[in-house]
């Protein structure tokens, strides 16, 4: 934790958050032909891609309808994102006993890994959308079934899709709501912790380069108790997932912090990974898994959606324990609930949040083309968000990385 509170969300407090945390100062040097320095010379650099994950579900990916929207999902999303969750809901995965859409799923994943998205499966464990014909197997069976899933798509996808949502919403997943189901009664079975424990290794096992999450809505102590102890238990979580669907209203900057605050103490790195704020009204019924057609975006409403997006994800920006945000949705076409959560609209025109958000990923919080000179050592210097950078002298390029605040020294030779 940092210690700080909800009283240090002025703006002069996040500014200098975001240049002690986001930011580095690096020493370049530059090495031409035989190692020797490349002195006194012009050169150019300029940022490639944000280390914070800047994200949203790419769900629509191929299931646009029409050609022109399919172009223009594609054409914004990759414009503005690094970060892209996939479908792996195990009911729509593998609709029958092993036939599962691994093809859409690769070509979705290629796709991502052509334009430098980041992809992230969702979710491998969750006690809804399970495959009906898991529907009269004996517990052992569908225990065997469970594991052998997650171990088959972590080790079939390493390499394309190395970040996981592991257990997904475990805090009410033996709820006597879910009477029946057959993953909630594994969990009643095996007990949350243990349930955890079973499928982190797994995972870990299937891709030990694989980024493992715990992933919940819940916000509540109950979420901070089962992160304790599954940490005491040894469980290796990588991440703590948060979601914050505000369907029903925005948290506000106050809440948003007290809750990175929390969930930091556990000394792990925060993604909230489904952030949800709407273009239209607010949801007033208690209906989370119908859709809810006629609900549409406002005029009003996207003015409102695009300052809640901003000062959202600028609290988190200035958090030193987030890696991560995701949008749900990103175009209010085949949006979760039919609800106007897009940041662009159903035609894929963009609405004000999605401008409010390229302001900030890919010009307040992006380092600009910088000119640069050489001293006599083929020296150079400058600070800049951290992530991936091209420098260019004459016609050649080289990359390098800033992967941490402070001072960071750098040796690229041409």
């Amino acid at each position: 934790m940092t210690g700080r509170t909800s009283s240090d969300l002025s703006t002069g407090a996040i500014r200098e958050r975001i240049f002690e945390h986001r930011t580095g100062e690096v020493a370049l040097t530059l090495l031409g032909r035989g190692g020797r320095p490349l002195a006194n010379s012009a050169v150019t650099v300029r940022q490639k891609r944000h280390k914070f994950l800047f994200g949203c579900n790419a769900y629509m990916l191929g299931r646009c309808g029409r050609p022109e929207l399919e172009r223009a999902y594609r054409r914004r999303f990759s414009a503005l994102l690094n970060y892209a969750t996939l479908p792996f809901y195990w009911g729509a995965y593998e609709g029958e006993p092993g036939v599962p859409a691994a093809g859409r799923l690769g070509e979705m994943a290629r796709w991502c890994a052509g334009r430098g998205i980041r992809a992230k499966g969702h979710p491998l464990c969750w006690h809804e959308v399970v495959p009906a014909w898991l529907a009269g197997r004996a517990p052992a069976e569908i225990a065997a079934l469970q594991w052998d899933r997650i171990r088959r798509e972590v080790k079939a996808f390493a390499g394309r899709i190395d970040t996981w949502d592991v257990v997904n919403e475990a805090v009410v997943m033996p709820s006597p709501r879910w009477k029946g189901n057959p993953i909630r009664n594994l969990c009643r079975r095996l007990g949350r912790v243990k349930l955890i424990a079973k499928t982190f290794d797994l995972a870990g096992r299937a891709n030990p380069k694989a980024t493992l999450l715990l992933n919940d809505f819940m916000t509540t102590p109950a979420y901070e108790r089962l992160i304790g102890d599954c940490l005491s238990a040894g469980v290796k979580i990588d991440v703590i997932g948060i979601q914050s669907h505000m369907h029903v209203g925005y948290w506000g900057a106050g809440k948003v912090w007290e809750v990175c605050e929390r969930f930091a103490k556990f000394g792990k790195p925060l993604h909230f990974t489904e952030a949800t704020l709407l273009s239209g009204r607010l949801k007033r019924d208690d209906d989370w898994h119908g859709r809810h057609p006629g609900w549409k975006t406002t005029a009003g409403g996207e003015k409102r959606q695009a300052e809640q997006v901003a000062e959202f994800c600028t609290v988190l920006f200035s958090h030193p324990a987030v890696e991560a945000v995701t949008w749900w949705d990103f175009s209010d076409l085949g949006a979760w609930q039919g609800a106007p959560s897009g940041l662009v609209r159903k035609d894929m025109s963009p609405k004000p949040a999605y401008e409010a958000l390229r302001t900030l990923i890919k010009r307040q919080w992006w380092t600009g083309e910088l000119k640069l000179t050489t001293d006599s050592a083929g020296r150079a210097r400058f600070r800049g968000f951290l992530g991936e950078y091209v420098v260019q002298a004459g016609r050649k390029q080289a990359g390098f990385a800033l992967p941490r605040p402070g001072r960071v020294s750098r040796t690229v030779t041409f």
